[in-house]
């Protein structure tokens, strides 16, 4: 058993769960904090991976636990490959993973490198996770599954939206997970939502949608990871020329060579060294790197570590291009560096939120007479379909 902060004592049936939870590579889910730099906004933000699986595979006990009550077949192995691959979904994020994946890595992302750890741990486990891998990448003809790892309404969105709402004291974000699991049924070999559970999808779709503006996306975090990924940038850069960094061995890897998809695909060397890798090794070289010459790498590691983060805006409207070269421009005359070397210190993009889409495999409603109908259909009111419509909004951030 495990003491839970967010659901109490969670209990491993399995001896085999239970190896795999001992795996390296499932323990090094500890060192990966759940939300990168938002520590930086809500202090108690600081929880990891590891125990968002955790949360997430107990969530998927209590719904297969729920299915069968309700006559639904779900054999001993087909638990154990539901537990696995809810176990091992995010297996493949990286430290500060998004920040990662835009900087020193080209287009690997964490998706792919999942998937290479559950082939490489069912190589290791004698094929034991065989059937996990064909759960979780939605092969197994039982669909429903495969929804119940990956949907959007799946065991990992169940958790983490109650896990983040409870490490950051964002009350809007709770979930009422325990409800919405009793009203799971399947229909059809789709997982659908009783109809009396209406209300709770809605209060789960509008958490959603609070934590990402609130938490996930909110100004500063924006402006802390992506600056995190300006710092990687220019480390790898600098790498690039020639200049020796100290790093980690698993960060000097990654800083010294460029790797993409295909050496995973190729090979175990960049697996395994991305395996090793961890936020110990990024706030480490950060650490160091605030006494590097170059002023870039410098600058942008001092200002993480001691919390001295750019201003930035947040508008409706498109960023003017005469605004971006104005902020360059101005950061040029502040540090008398080059443009290259300013265009460093001026952040701009674009982030969009959809609560909710009922275009992509949306949450299906089984009515009272039967008939299965989508979410937003099935809402009273207007909340659902408002939801579905994506917003965006642009950002601005100096290092004035």
């Amino acid at each position: 058993m495990i003491n839970d902060p967010v659901y109490g004592f969670v209990t491993i049936r399995h001896g085999f769960v239970l190896d795999l939870i001992n795996h390296q590579y499932f323990q090094r889910l500890r060192r990966i904090t759940q939300l990168g730099l938002s520590h930086l906004v809500y202090p108690g933000a600081g929880h990891n991976r590891f125990q968002h699986a955790m949360g997430a595979m107990h969530l998927m006990q209590n719904a297969i636990d729920e299915l069968r009550l309700k006559g639904h077949s779900i054999s001993n192995e087909e638990e154990v490959g539901l537990l696995c691959a809810i176990l091992l979904h995010d297996i493949g994020h990286g430290p500060f993973s998004h920040a990662l994946e835009s900087s020193i890595v080209n287009e690997v992302h964490h998706e792919h490198i999942s998937s290479f750890a559950m082939e490489r741990l069912s190589q290791k486990f004698k094929g034991k996770l065989d059937l996990t891998l064909e759960i979780f990448n939605g092969t197994y003809p039982r669909k429903f599954m495969h929804q119940l790892v990956s949907s959007q309404l799946d065991m990992d969105r169940l958790d983490y939206l109650a896990r983040d709402s409870f490490f950051s004291g964002v009350v809007e974000g709770q979930v009422g997970s325990e409800r919405l699991i009793k009203m799971l049924d399947v229909v059809n070999d789709q997982l659908v939502v009783e109809e009396k559970g209406i209300y709770s999808i809605e209060k789960f779709i509008v958490a959603r949608r609070f934590m990402y503006w609130q938490v996930y996306l909110h100004k500063t975090v924006l402006s802390a990871e992506y600056m995190l990924v300006n710092a990687l940038r220019r480390a790898k850069q600098l790498a690039d020329q020639g200049e020796q960094l100290w790093a980690s061995p698993a960060l000097q890897y990654f800083l010294n060579n460029k790797i993409s998809l295909s050496h995973f695909e190729e090979g175990d060397e960049a697996f395994e060294m991305f395996m090793k890798l961890d936020d110990i090794d990024i706030l480490g070289a950060l650490k160091v790197w605030t006494s590097h010459s170059d002023f870039v790498l410098s600058q942008l590691s001092t200002r993480i570590v001691e919390r001295r983060l750019f201003k930035i805006e947040i508008s409706r409207n498109e960023i003017p291009e005469s605004s971006i070269q104005q902020a360059i421009q101005n950061i040029q005359n502040q540090y008398s560096i080059s443009a290259e070397e300013a265009r460093y210190f001026v952040l701009n993009g674009k982030v969009d939120n959809r609560a909710y889409n009922s275009m992509n495999e949306g949450i299906l409603v089984k009515m009272k007479n039967g008939e299965i109908i989508d979410a937003a259909k099935a809402s009273d009111h207007d909340n659902l379909s408002a939801l579905s419509a994506p917003v965006e909004k642009y950002f601005l951030a100096k290092g004035i």
